[in-house]
């Protein structure tokens, strides 16, 4: 009975129940030592268990470690380099947060290039907590509704974005959400927004 199971069974059950499956489907997870763990792990989870292959793309080479909280966290397998992946090869581009990650991927020019592509291309893409901070640095931001982790609510506005406090934002394809509290529902619409496919791209700068 629902009752009896963890709430990320309870999650996954709710999506299975309420979206497409994403059979077929293609994730790009773009990622930095850094990371906060659960900001990565659960999307993917979800995504893998939704039918959708997830590969965690970043510019180290082999493994990739988390933070959780106020500690550094486990490993995992980096399945793509930055150098090797391509925008049309995916289907939806994910972003997790974390202080450090974001800091380290606004700085890299393969990363960012990747990012600006998905934009343009009108795919999905989903960003949560300090996530977003990456996709200022593609300068398509301007007009754009978006949340965010509270501390970099200027950074967004002064890159023309317009923040809200809300648990999860969808404009045109670009969900955002605010912190790890707000997972269950940044899955939910990421995992809605990925099974509906692409929406008119948006404007190029």
């Amino acid at each position: 009975m629902v009752w009896f199971l963890s709430y990320h069974h309870y999650q996954f059950i709710k999506i299975y129940m309420t979206m497409k499956s994403l059979q077929g489907k293609k994730i790009a997870l773009v990622t930095e030592n850094g990371f906060e763990e659960v900001e990565l792990t659960s999307p993917k989870q979800a995504l893998e268990e939704a039918g959708a292959e997830v590969d965690i793309v970043s510019p180290q080479k082999s493994k990739v470690k988390a933070w959780d909280h106020d500690h550094w966290s486990i490993e995992l397998k980096v399945d793509k380099h930055i150098n090797d992946v391509e925008e049309k090869n995916y289907d939806a581009l994910v972003l997790p947060g974390g202080v450090l990650n974001p800091d380290k991927l606004r700085t890299n020019e393969k990363v960012v290039a990747f990012v600006k592509d998905f934009l343009e291309s009108g795919k999905p893409v989903a960003a949560i907590c300090h996530g977003p901070q990456t996709l200022i640095e593609t300068g398509l931001l301007e007009g754009r509704t978006v949340t965010s982790y509270p501390a970099i609510k200027t950074d967004l506005i002064n890159a023309g974005a317009d923040w809200v406090d809300r648990e999860v934002v969808v404009d045109n394809r670009l969900v955002t959400s605010r912190s790890p509290k707000d997972l269950e529902a940044f899955i939910e619409k990421m995992i809605e927004e990925i099974s509906e496919g692409v929406h008119a791209p948006a404007p190029a700068h």
